[in-house]
């Protein structure tokens, strides 16, 4: 009786409360009178039709309930397919289909490929190897988890990257002391490691497919093309310099409770010495995603190869971990399918806003009320505008719906293309906000270490920071460097 009671009276009115919010956030927006069309600087107009005006309200209510995490993030997700079809915002067989996007499979199979990697003991020798090479400081751990990570995602999908590294942090933090319990340090390692991987992945082609996307509209509107190394060049500074940036941010907004963890070197040296020599399993494993990898990479130079998705290669080897006997069935009903599902959702709500118009219509709205502003304001207004979106879309969405409108304005105002381009992409790679603006927020968000409200919460300060690295690269970094930052004034 007295447990009965217990549990009627911690009934969870804030849940409520936030849920209660976003449905009223999908009805207001989707039952008010029509807005006005966004009209852009050569008079064109675009109009909000109410399927567009549905998936604001779609996207208003699972922006809410992702952050407040009402219900489980995947559950969220599903109902963005529910209320697009309900609400004859678009058709269900459209809805649903983005569920099984190429994307989507692509995280899906990243994940399987850290589950190997757990599976077979890779991670632990890789995270023993590490620990030896850092020491017992866990400053330095930090520090030694950013810069891998950062490393592998200028030859390697973020999403895989993120995979890889994800049961390497729990084989770290396995050997901080404090079992599953959440700490200031397990935060650090996982939103640390998710934060990371965006920044490095703006450095080559190889992290992300966002980059090769935004200079095929670079190219079609300004008709001058972008090399893989150019892009390098000068996306190198900023990207390792956020790296170090959030590693200071980390140290102090989650200093580990322990400055070290005393005799950790030798109990690293001891387990891996009791792993033994490699196995058949762990062997195979590495081959298997060495070649992998290795053919992802090789698109970018090899003309024949762009031709296969990227999607198909990596999906080979989930397929060859079953045909070697690596993973089996038990091991397939281990994949975190909130994860899969909350990623399945964001490619739901970001091809709609993009199909109804909705988002042309904000980029539009948005970036308007910057065209007689000065050229700093206006490359900051974009790079703020793409920085909130891809929070909520993918990063390929958001470039491809501000990019366009921003180019065509930038002449107007004296501002070089070139400036928007990488200030658009740098953004765009570091979603700090929410789960869904990349996966590895989703992957490190699976250790169970931080809320949805504590990732949004570290992320508002990271994100000002973001800002602040990208003014200084329009201002100083790339200008010394030798990027055009404005031209004559209606060049």
């Amino acid at each position: 009786m007295g447990a009965a009671q217990a549990t009627a009276t911690s009934f969870d009115w804030k849940r409520l409360l936030f849920m209660l919010l976003g449905v009223a956030l999908f009805v207001i927006v989707y039952y008010c009178p029509p807005w006005p069309d966004a009209i852009d600087p050569q008079g064109q107009h675009f109009a909000l039709s109410t399927e567009a005006k549905g998936a604001l309200a779609v996207f208003l209510l699972a922006g809410t309930w992702w952050v407040f995490e009402v219900v489980p993030i995947g559950v969220t997700s599903l109902m963005i397919g529910i209320l697009q079809v309900m609400f004859m915002i678009r058709p269900a067989k459209v809805a649903f289909k983005d569920f099984m996007d190429p994307s989507v499979l692509f995280i899906f199979a990243s994940i399987m490929i850290g589950l190997v990697f757990t599976k077979t003991g890779l991670t632990k020798r890789l995270a023993y190897k590490m620990l030896d090479v850092v020491g017992e400081r866990t400053s330095m751990i930090y520090l030694g988890v950013f810069v891998v990570t950062g490393l592998l995602t200028h030859i390697m999908a973020h999403t895989a990257v993120a995979a890889t590294i994800y049961p390497l942090l729990l084989a770290i933090y396995g050997l901080y002391g404090e079992g599953k319990k959440p700490t200031k340090f397990g935060k650090g390692l996982f939103i640390g490691m998710a934060y990371v991987a965006g920044a490095g992945s703006i450095v080559t082609l190889l992290g992300a497919a966002r980059g090769a996307v935004a200079l095929g509209f670079f190219s079609e509107i300004v008709h001058r093309d972008v090399g893989f190394f150019e892009l390098t060049y000068y996306m190198a500074p900023i990207g390792w310099i956020m790296i170090f940036l959030l590693w200071g941010f980390f140290m102090i907004f989650l200093k580990p409770e322990k400055d070290r963890i005393p005799g950790l070197r030798e109990k690293a040296r001891e387990l891996n010495a009791k792993m033994g020599s490699l196995t058949r399993d762990e062997i195979m494993a590495a081959i298997i995603v060495g070649v992998v990898i290795t053919i992802m990479s090789l698109r970018a130079f090899i003309p024949a190869l762009k031709a296969v998705d990227k999607t198909a290669i990596i999906l080979c080897s989930s397929v060859l971990f079953f045909v070697f006997k690596i993973l089996n069935l038990k091991d397939l009903e281990e994949i975190p399918w909130n994860i899969i599902l909350l990623f399945a959702g964001a490619m739901s709500i970001g091809f709609c806003l993009w199909e109804t118009g909705a988002a042309k219509w904000m980029a539009v709205n948005w970036l308007v009320m910057f065209q007689n502003a000065n050229w700093f304001v206006f490359v900051l207004s974009i790079a703020f505008f793409v920085m909130i979106m891809t929070n909520f879309i993918m990063n390929v969405a958001a470039i491809a719906i501000s990019l366009p409108v921003a180019l065509v304005i930038a002449p107007y105002l004296g501002v070089a293309p070139e400036v928007i381009l990488y200030a658009s992409l740098v953004v765009a790679g570091m979603p700090f906000l929410l789960l869904v603006g990349a996966a590895p927020n989703a992957i490190a968000y699976d250790s169970g270490q931080f809320s949805t409200g504590e990732f949004f919460g570290y992320g508002v300060p990271a994100s000002i920071m973001l800002m602040v690295v990208v003014g200084i690269a329009c201002l100083v970094i790339w200008p010394i460097m030798g990027m055009p930052v404005t031209l004559p004034v209606g060049g």
